[in-house]
């Protein structure tokens, strides 16, 4: 979109653009681009708050006032608390709470990981009515056995018709992350786009699992790769959580 942005200015029509990946937008140099700090795939903070919604709109829509730039202007606030823990009614919820296992391989902890989410997930489809998985085709266990199997530089069979392999990782990654979200979003609490982030990133094994891959792929001299070692599949707030362990 930011690249589209240059073609459509030079044709007289004025845009601007909401960014999620700050380092992409910088890179691009679109005319107008308001970044905003939220999770992958929510561009306007967490769904059913309209008034919120309304005020990154009007913040993005402002940025028309400023000539053709390029200006990147970063939103200044976080996005609200989002009520997804409360316990649907008339569902039997499940009482297990995986923790995140250390003994066993890569491949055994995920897939005993996966495993005890998936009644959450299944009670997440019932409670919302709808579910964002299914793109790949594959279910939640062979996207985590084919990361792993990548990891460990065993054959894999591309599911991606003839996409490549870091294409197929990229799929992958976006699908076990999203069966992942949807289990959590019915647990009990109150969950924060920032809660969700730092949860998986340091309490998952998917979450290892993701993070490996962003390391070997940043030792590939596969140019394809590129995109997976930077923020493809890690994204830019877990660089933050890893320095402030350190």
């Amino acid at each position: 979109m930011s690249a589209l942005g240059h073609y459509l200015e030079q044709e007289g029509i004025a845009t601007v653009s909401i960014s999620l990946i700050r380092e992409h937008t910088a890179a691009l140099n679109p005319p107008r681009a308001l970044w905003v700090p939220f999770m992958l795939g929510r561009p306007l903070g967490v769904p059913n708050d309209p008034v919120f919604q309304h005020k990154v709109l009007w913040a993005a829509l402002g940025l028309l006032e400023h000539d053709a730039g390029p200006v990147l202007v970063d939103f200044p606030e976080e996005a609200p608390y989002e009520d997804l823990g409360a316990e649907p009614q008339g569902l039997i919820c499940p009482v297990s709470f995986p923790r995140k296992r250390s003994e066993g391989t890569l491949e055994e902890r995920l897939a005993d990981e996966i495993g005890q989410l998936h009644a959450w997930q299944d009670l997440a489809v019932k409670f919302h009515g709808r579910t964002t998985l299914g793109l790949t085709g594959l279910a939640p266990g062979k996207l985590g056995a084919f990361l792993v199997a990548w990891l460990e530089d065993q054959a894999l069979d591309s599911f991606g018709e003839g996409f490549g392999t870091a294409a197929d990782i990229k799929r992958a990654a976006d699908e076990l992350k999203a069966f992942y979200y949807e289990a959590k979003s019915v647990q009990p609490g109150r969950h924060s786009p920032t809660d969700l982030q730092n949860w998986f990133w340091t309490e998952t094994t998917a979450g290892e699992v993701l993070l490996k891959v962003r390391e070997k792929a940043g030792l590939s001299t596969d140019r394809t790769m590129k995109g997976i070692a930077t923020l493809s599949v890690v994204p830019r707030g877990v660089s933050i959580i890893e320095l402030e362990k350190k």
